[in-house]
């Protein structure tokens, strides 16, 4: 199968979760760009921010249109990630390829246990006092994924913004897009070096289909559950973070 036939399908997947589950999109990418389209470890991660940004920004703007981006709250909680993403990007082209893979793994299997342990919505701030600083923590953490793995945050940002700020669910997903949006372009402003040597042929055509994808995942998200969406979704990305880390560890 060619590189842009694998890059379509690859890239309308990715769209597919990121609008329907307002994340999770890029812990597919990477994997997808390192063992489907031969990039290295590296690339794949400047590559995976160049496709989560473009897809994360077109899905923010169809949750917008419906209401479901909390603005305020949402810069809040990103503003906290931007200096940490920054400088995590810039670290990332100096660690071990393998160490990636395996760090990644790791961080694909968290967010699978957490999408099939069942959800739990806050019932309201935890106090006053302590629910900024831990909107502050979780934010400023989703910022360091970002930038050194490559990932967006998502499927951490929608449970923290369920528990920690007491969001409902279609909020939590809208804003989460927000927050994925700010900390991608933060990690990209690091790597302008390496989005040099990015091959174009293959994520134009990526970033197409996952931007075409994350308007289907949107409307497949009114008409299905979210918990099928989660396992499903979880049950695939623990397959994908067993088969990294045994592939990092050999």
């Amino acid at each position: 199968m060619s590189a842009l036939i694998l890059a379509l399908i690859a890239g309308a997947v990715v769209g597919l979760a990121l609008g329907a589950l307002g994340g999770g999109g890029s812990v597919l990418a990477v994997p997808a760009l390192i063992y489907l389209l031969g990039f290295t470890p590296a690339a794949a991660t400047t590559a995976s921010l160049i496709i989560v940004t473009a897809t994360s920004l077109t899905a923010l703007y169809a949750h917008a249109r419906t209401g479901n981006v909390r603005w305020k709250a949402g810069a809040l909680f990103a503003a906290a990630g931007l200096l940490p993403a920054a400088a995590a990007g810039a670290a990332a082209s100096r660690l071990p390829q393998s160490l990636l893979t395996a760090a990644f793994a790791a961080i694909a299997a968290l967010a699978a246990v957490r999408m099939l342990r069942p959800s739990r919505t806050a019932a309201g701030p935890a106090g006053g006092e302590a629910q900024p600083a831990k909107a502050a923590g979780t934010g400023a953490g989703l910022g360091a994924l970002t930038g050194l793995l490559g990932v967006g945050g998502g499927f951490l940002a929608v449970p923290a913004l369920v528990t920690v700020l007491a969001f409902e669910m279609q909020a939590a997903v809208g804003t989460s897009l927000l927050v994925i949006s700010a900390n991608s372009l933060a990690s990209l402003a690091t790597r302008g070096a390496t989005t040099a040597g990015v091959n174009w042929a293959v994520i134009g055509p990526f970033t197409g289909a996952a931007i075409l994808g994350a308007w289907d995942g949107k409307r497949l998200a009114a008409k299905v559950t979210g918990t099928l969406l989660q396992r499903t979704f979880a049950v695939v990305l623990l397959a994908v973070a067993a088969f990294m880390l045994i592939d990092a560890l050999t």
